[in-house]
């Protein structure tokens, strides 16, 4: 199966979608950590025939999976941290997995549909080793055609990433047409046009499964807890410039007073601890898988000089930036 892309213009417009929340340091700091996009994946498969691991459809612009053996795979990797440059979606059939993405830890369980937005991190963390599941990623130009006049909200770049809990009957739905997808892109007799039209068709079954979601979730939390969410999302997005509980209470329109409070009685733990801990593991990314220098790192997180990260660090952590780097695997 091959597409050919004349219409630029179509991808640009997509394009415009996904500028996201970073600053032009957090965009230039991403760059330097490991990338693990559709190319690293293909490579990763099919190194030889012996090493393949799974027979899914992988091409440069879309892969089509089909319960991967993720243990097998997670085991090739060379680290536990990347940066996803293309969109994933993936449905999972059975087991668990708690991954830090976007410096926020999850849960992902047997019956939820997950969302990573393109340049996502994700740390892998534990997994059991029954995972399953099946999903799709691609590039943003595969996006844009697929979607050339309207984007499911769900995916037009404002969510950085969801999980949520399917019925039996939704998973089943969706199952459907992603066998229905997964049998034309291996078909030699179904065109690009079918493809493409069915990964519409399976990401806008998708999108209206999200909003009945969120509508619903939305409906059964009190007004703290809703402000707890988008804090959350907040610091998702921002903590690694945003160091302190005052920007958050303005994006949220209330006091930080109010904040702190409100973080605690719904979280049990204080607004500035989330924050600290998000800005932690990012540090931890940056000196486990890059080689700069700690005032470097400060420089492109926003702390005030190299002196003030380190203190931090080691208040978070007990140890050094310098040890921290000393003991990195894989």
């Amino acid at each position: 199966m091959s597409f050919s892309y004349k219409n630029r213009q179509k991808v640009h417009c997509w394009s415009k979608f996904c500028v996201y929340f970073c600053t032009e340091k957090t965009i230039k700091a991403m760059k330097n950590l490991h990338q693990f996009g559709l190319r690293q994946l293909s490579e990763l498969l099919n190194g030889d025939d012996d090493s393949r691991l799974l027979d899914d459809y992988i091409s440069e612009n879309l892969v089509v999976a089909r319960n991967p053996p993720v243990t097998q795979l997670l085991a090739r990797l060379s680290s536990d941290t990347y940066v996803l440059p293309e969109m994933r979606v993936m449905i999972v059939t059975q087991g668990s997995a708690w991954p830090t993405v976007n410096l926020i830890p999850r849960h992902f369980q047997a019956g939820q549909a997950v969302f990573l937005s393109r340049n996502s991190i994700v740390r892998m963390g534990e997994f059991t080793d029954d995972v399953r599941g099946f999903g799709l990623s691609m590039t943003d130009e595969l996006t844009g055609l697929a979607f050339p006049t309207l984007v499911p909200q769900a995916f037009d770049g404002r969510q950085r990433d969801f999980n949520f809990a399917l019925a039996p009957e939704q998973l089943g739905r969706l199952k459907a047409i992603h066998s229905l997808l997964y049998d034309a892109v291996r078909s030699k007799r179904s065109g690009s046009q079918v493809v493409l039209h069915l990964v519409a068709a399976f990401l806008w079954q998708l999108n209206y499964y999200w909003l009945e979601s969120e509508s619903e979730r939305l409906a059964t939390l009190s007004r703290e807890q809703k402000l707890f969410s988008d804090f959350v999302q907040l610091v998702s997005r921002y903590a690694t410039q945003e160091h302190n509980i005052d920007f958050y209470a303005r994006r949220l329109f209330i006091s930080p007073r109010y904040m702190s409070t409100l973080v605690k009685a719904v979280s049990g733990k204080p607004a500035k601890q989330w924050i600290d801990e998000a800005i932690t593991t990012r540090i931890k990314v940056e000196l486990r898988h890059t080689d700069k220098s700690a005032a470097q790192i400060a420089d492109e997180m926003n702390f005030p000089n190299a002196s003030f990260f380190c203190k931090f660090f080691r208040r978070m952590t007990g140890t050094t930036t310098q040890a921290y780097r000393q003991r990195r695997i894989r």
